[in-house]
């Protein structure tokens, strides 16, 4: 006995309702009726994910610049890799946050206030490596936070904040590697 063809699901908007929507709220950009976050504190959220994704990158990137001794290359070669990941990290968010209607804070005066991590530099190799898993395990932390903060009210947003971690993860894991290999 075949079974019947279920009609399409009360949930779903007809056409009509949808452009109407559309049209009645363009100025509202992507953040459409059906988002069921808080947008402005998403973006409040962003700024400082924003923020602590650039303090990163300049610690990374000064870590690739002055690291010196012996076995530094492969660790100098492993920070610039992750300097310019957290860049790439940088964009993700500051897109978002456009995308929510806000602006992208990029003041370096405000960085340090907005920042998970700390700008914490050394001149000592091990030293550059504990500090960079030390702000790597922060960003970890605070990520995850963020996941179930999002979870399904803004999903859009709670994958990008997955993808990141899942890049925040393997970093802190090459800087624990790095951490036994060298001070030992």
């Amino acid at each position: 006995m075949a079974t019947a063809i279920q009609p399409a699901q009360t949930f779903l908007s007809d056409v009509t309702t949808l452009r109407d929507r559309a049209r009645r709220h363009i100025a509202e950009g992507a953040v459409s009726t059906s988002y069921a976050g808080d947008a402005a504190a998403a973006i409040d959220i962003l700024q400082a994910v924003l923020a602590t994704e650039i303090v990163c990158v300049l610690r990374y990137t000064q870590h690739a610049v002055v690291a010196s001794g012996i076995a530094s290359e492969g660790v100098k070669a492993e920070f610039a890799q992750h300097a310019r990941e957290e860049r790439d990290h940088v964009m993700l968010v500051a897109e978002r946050i456009d995308q929510l209607g806000g602006t992208p804070d990029f003041n370096p005066a405000n960085l340090v206030t907005r920042s998970a991590s700390e700008y914490v530099t050394s001149s000592d190799l091990v030293a550059m490596i504990r500090e960079n898993l030390v702000a790597e395990r922060i960003a970890v932390e605070h990520y995850r936070e963020l996941v179930h903060y999002f979870a399904e009210n803004d999903p859009t947003t709670r994958r990008m904040i997955e993808g990141i971690l899942a890049v925040e993860e393997e970093h802190a894991s090459d800087m624990a590697n790095l951490l036994k290999r060298h001070a030992a």
